[in-house]
């Protein structure tokens, strides 16, 4: 199945990734700068939305932006943000979706290292896509009448713990907190569920779905 990038995928990965940035140790302090979050995320998705559609919305300059605050920023944090984008978008989008914004993420950290710190992008250091882990647990096959009236209300996996919802038949909706909109899951489109996220699933009509489970993030979750 092929996936066609969206706007309301930019805005997801976008949230998913700076809150993970503004808790992070090593990048939180740097990005205690901005001061309307809402209007920051706003120009990001611009900016991605010119990167990935190329639909020309983003009218800035990034790099300018950033050498105003040069000297709190160290080479090392260009990876770490590389580390958190690819986390975001290998939870939130399908594999070669994933792999492009990564592969764009990496020459922006390039040039940015480069022309703030002076310094080329240590290749070897960059994260490379991990090998598939495989689910030490899968469900049953569930239905709209078995599927565990627990997944329909808030519900969080433990720490550790990572999921992946996949629908055979129908449709439902996957509702995770932070993020405003559900995603409509099908047959083709499964959904990562992280640990220690609240999550629920909303029943869209007749559906058949398993849950698989892992010890760490899953990956490559769409050639399934």
């Amino acid at each position: 199945m092929t996936h066609q990038l969206t706007e309301a995928d930019i805005s997801r990965v976008l949230a998913r990734f700076y809150d993970r940035v503004r808790a992070d140790e090593q990048l939180g302090p740097v990005f205690q700068v901005v001061e309307d979050w809402n209007e920051h995320l706003t120009r990001l998705s611009e900016f991605w939305s010119s990167m990935m559609l190329t639909t020309g919305r983003y009218k800035g300059n990034p790099l300018s932006m950033h050498l105003v605050h040069a000297e709190k920023i160290q080479p090392a944090m260009f990876i770490r943000w590389l580390e958190l984008w690819h986390q975001a978008t290998d939870e939130l989008l399908p594999t070669q979706t994933a792999r492009e914004m990564q592969a764009k993420a990496k020459t922006i950290a390039a040039r940015f290292s480069l022309m703030i710190c002076g310094e080329k992008l240590i290749a070897d250091a960059v994260p490379q896509p991990p090998t598939a882990p495989t689910p030490y647990r899968i469900s049953s096959l569930f239905d709209e009448t078995t599927l565990p009236r627990a997944l329909l209300g808030p519900h969080a996996l433990k720490a550790g713990t990572w999921g992946i919802v996949r629908v055979e038949e129908g449709q439902v909706r996957y509702r995770e907190d932070g993020i405003s909109s559900p995603r409509l899951l099908e047959p083709g489109t499964p959904a990562i569920i992280p640990p220690e996220i609240s999550y629920n699933l909303e029943l869209a009509g007749p559906v058949k779905l398993r849950v698989e489970f892992y010890d760490r993030r899953p990956v490559e979750i769409y050639q399934h």
